[in-house]
């Protein structure tokens, strides 16, 4: 069989490393040449439909490339895997998929579930003798899986995000919705509300919020020490533990850290609340920082690339705020925009120094700074956490 990768990014170099012989197209490969594992890399041009078996995209890449409308017998990681798979969760939803992904394998390691997926470890290098794999599923995987499906799906509220790669809102809703169609009686899928009545055999437990779900699940949100937006998190990861084990263990749950770039808070030498919430790359994530922090006057960092989000919703919530904005990233000039059209108070920044530097001369000891951009962070960074460590080394070198 001759496998074509499309991409080379993370997933598809270890399917590569994993199986070997395999083409890899990638725009940015402008000559053909192999890899240390005997890959031929090529450019793009090079593709020949009628010569490759099996297409398999890198997650993110894009649907409306030519060598996806190409390809005759494209797939996903999942699809590939899914015969060797063992039972598994996957978990979704626009913000704090990886929250509730990392909370239910802290729950269920010990019956040896293995984490992966967006999370960070790919398919190809997943034990397929786990006895569960718990997936964080992400849009762009689960718009190209066609066959393959979870024991269990919970899906977080959705809202708008990564609308340039998926043209609409509904086409991104759709993606995620899509596994509910192939899961039978046997399957469970946790559900916001508002998707209860869509099409599937699974068995749906649906929430309208935090308190619901725990009613419906028979869970006591007085054991959990987490707190908005963190506790839809922990009842959901306690809810997928009590459908698998039948009970809920609140003082493991109490152990697990929340990672970093959420709501990390910092105190300056003149103890003054700087917050980084670098991982807010969406809407939502962003309202949910402020909601935190709406009793205080918020100095708020945002921008970066939008990914065609209309963020006008985002910015009406803040007219009840005691906020001042400060606009960084290639949206700098429609972040300006958006805040006069809500007579915010605003500061052309563009890069992430100028804007520690500015809000340094306006912050005050009951007031709070937070990085929560609502943006990706690929327009002037590497990734959210380079965004995050300049922002904390910013803070560093103010005294």
């Amino acid at each position: 069989m001759k496998i074509s990768l499309f991409g080379y990014g993370k997933t598809t170099k270890a399917f590569a490393q994993r199986f070997g012989n395999c083409n890899i197209y990638d725009d940015h490969f402008t000559s053909i040449s192999k890899d240390e594992f005997g890959n031929t890399l090529l450019p793009p041009c090079k593709f020949d439909p009628l010569m490759s078996d099996l297409e398999i995209p890198s997650p993110g890449f894009p649907n409306d490339h030519f060598l996806v409308q190409q390809a005759k017998n494209l797939s996903s990681e999942y699809d590939f895997f899914y015969d060797a798979m063992p039972k598994s969760v996957w978990i979704s939803g626009t913000n704090g998929k990886t929250t509730t992904t990392q909370m239910t394998h802290h729950l269920l390691k010990h019956i040896n579930a293995q984490m992966g997926a967006n999370i960070g470890i790919p398919l190809a290098q997943m034990d397929t003798n786990a006895k569960l794999w718990i997936l964080e599923s992400s849009s762009f995987s689960l718009f190209y899986t066609k066959i393959a499906k979870p024991e269990i799906y919970a899906l977080l509220p959705i809202t708008p995000d990564h609308l340039s790669w998926h043209k609409s809102f509904n086409d991104y809703e759709q993606a995620k919705l899509s596994v509910l169609e192939r899961m039978n009686e046997n399957d469970v899928a946790i559900l916001p509300k508002k998707y209860e009545n869509y099409p599937t055999h699974a068995f749906i437990i649906s929430y309208e919020d935090e308190q619901d779900l725990a009613k419906k699940m028979q869970i006591d949100i007085k054991k959990i020490n987490f707190k908005t937006p963190f506790l839809l998190d922990a009842i959901i990861a306690l809810s997928i533990e009590k459908i698998i084990l039948d009970h809920c263990s609140y003082e493991l749950l109490n152990e697990f850290k929340i990672e970093k770039n959420k709501l990390e808070e910092i105190f300056d030498l003149k103890n003054r609340l700087w917050v980084n919430d670098t991982k807010a790359t969406n809407l939502d994530a962003t309202l949910a920082a402020l909601k935190r922090y709406k009793d205080k006057k918020i100095h708020l960092i945002i921008g970066g690339d939008d990914k065609g989000v209309d963020l006008s919703a985002l910015f009406s919530f803040m007219k009840n705020l005691n906020i001042e904005l400060y606009a960084i990233g290639k949206s700098t000039n429609k972040m300006l925009e958006y805040a006069k059209n809500a007579n915010l108070k605003a500061h052309s920044c563009e890069f992430l120094p100028n804007a520690v530097e500015k809000i340094n001369q306006n912050l005050t000891s009951n007031e709070v700074a937070l990085l929560s951009p609502a943006c990706a962070s690929l327009d002037q960074f590497k990734s959210y956490e380079e965004r995050g460590s300049i922002f904390k080394e910013c803070i560093k070198k103010l005294f």
